[in-house]
């Protein structure tokens, strides 16, 4: 017998070893992938109860095969596509040429972040073909309807169809073009679990822990790649403030008030060392950037005494590297509290013309805490609301419309 978190966990491991193995022998993603789901969902309702098989990845790989074999029989409908699929007509069994090969996931990984898809599409399609996820898990997660959800992944796969896309790894730019999306989609599942766009809730932990455990099999496929291991490390130094940026009632915690004994220390120190790690051996490239910022907080004893200066100097050289505007609107508050609110509220003039910002919650959030440094407390009061109003967060809502409130 073996528990169901247990099962669950197994199966999102050989999940993408699994889809990898059929599309090697059959070549269609889009059949491929729904008879891997079936086949996950067969196991996921029978081993707790009669206990793990001898090989549970030669299990999946027999069953999804025979789901695949049955549906390709039911849906012939010409002679030509029988011809196609002959090799289908052979008895199923877990030949070692059908068993995962070590950069199948890998390959999967970038078949799924393929230029053709947006990242919506990659998102989804990544959470489910490599995380293991149902369309229900994933459609929850983001708080879409799961039929939303079905739609883009159905959409995705047949997208990658359409551009032709084959399971073999991509060469030169185009390789370089697509780890570049890989870690990018693994950023964006972060980033919406570390802090949810939308809901009642601040954080969805569903998608940070998956998040981090793509990225720990990203790092160990990628063999010293700079930017593979400064994102797990990003992800850590991050994650570790879980417990203190929410209160009892669920409410959010800014980071200059939280608690930094609840912090997760363990998370930390394998964080920074990973930086470490990256630092030394790689060039140097905005995940790594970004994780050194996060490094010195969480060596800083509480808000006040952070090394803004050596903040303000990483955000410079971010801001050099990758452009982009919140990166300039997290640059300002260090830049406000090493040098004054003033200076901070001067890099933000510009975001008022960027279409990226200039109706983002966010930038209305950071100029209404610069404006309450700098005293100008009417300003802020209204900048406060005005972020509030804009954003579907309803935790970031209410902390946002009570720091209005305090202002009077």
């Amino acid at each position: 017998m073996t528990g169901r978190r247990e099962t669950g966990d197994l199966l999102r491991s050989l999940a993408p070893r699994v889809l990898g193995a059929l599309l090697r022998r059959y070549g269609d993603f889009e059949a491929a992938e729904d008879a891997v789901q079936e086949a996950l969902l067969a196991a996921a309702r029978s081993w707790p109860d009669t206990g793990l098989p001898e090989q549970p990845e030669a299990w999946l790989i027999r069953v999804a095969a025979r789901r695949l074999v049955d549906e390709v029989r039911s849906e012939a409908a010409s002679r030509a596509r029988e011809q196609r699929y002959t090799a289908l007509e052979t008895p199923v069994t877990a030949q070692p040429a059908d068993a995962a090969q070590p950069e199948d996931t890998l390959t999967l990984l970038l078949l799924c972040c393929h230029q053709s898809l947006d990242p919506p599409a990659q998102i989804a399609l990544t959470l489910r073909a490599v995380g293991g996820l149902s369309t229900t898990e994933i459609a929850r997660a983001f708080l879409v309807p799961e039929t939303t959800m079905g739609q883009r992944i159905s959409r995705a796969k047949k997208r990658i169809k359409a551009a032709g896309a084959r399971f073999v790894r991509p060469c030169g730019a185009e390789r370089a073009q697509r780890l570049r999306s890989v870690l990018h989609v693994l950023y964006l599942v972060f980033n919406e679990g570390y802090t949810a766009s939308s809901g009642d809730r601040l954080r969805r932990g569903e998608l940070t822990e998956e998040a981090i455990r793509l990225a720990r099999l990203v790092r160990e496929l990628l063999t010293g790649d700079g930017e593979a291991t400064g994102l797990l490390a990003l992800m850590l130094l991050l994650d570790a403030r879980r417990s203190a940026r929410v209160d009892a009632d669920g409410g959010l915690v800014p980071l200059a008030e939280q608690d930094r004994s609840r912090w997760d220390r363990v998370a930390i120190e394998e964080g920074s060392a990973l930086l470490t790690e990256a630092l030394s051996s790689a060039p140097v490239g905005p995940y790594q950037l970004q994780a050194a910022i996060a490094a010195v907080h969480a060596e800083a004893p509480d808000w006040q005494r952070t090394d803004w200066s050596q903040i303000v100097r990483l955000y410079e050289l971010l801001a050099a590297l990758e452009p982009n505007p919140m990166v300039t609107l997290n640059q300002a508050v260090a830049v406000a509290m090493d040098q004054g609110p003033d200076a901070g509220l001067a890099l933000l003039e510009p975001l008022d013309s960027d279409a990226r910002t200039a109706g983002h919650h966010r930038l209305h959030a950071v100029r209404a805490h610069l404006l309450e440094l700098a005293g100008d407390l009417a300003r802020a009061r209204d900048c406060y609301r005005k972020a509030a109003s804009l954003t579907t967060s309803v935790p970031e809502q209410r902390y946002l419309t009570g720091r209005a409130d305090r202002l009077g």
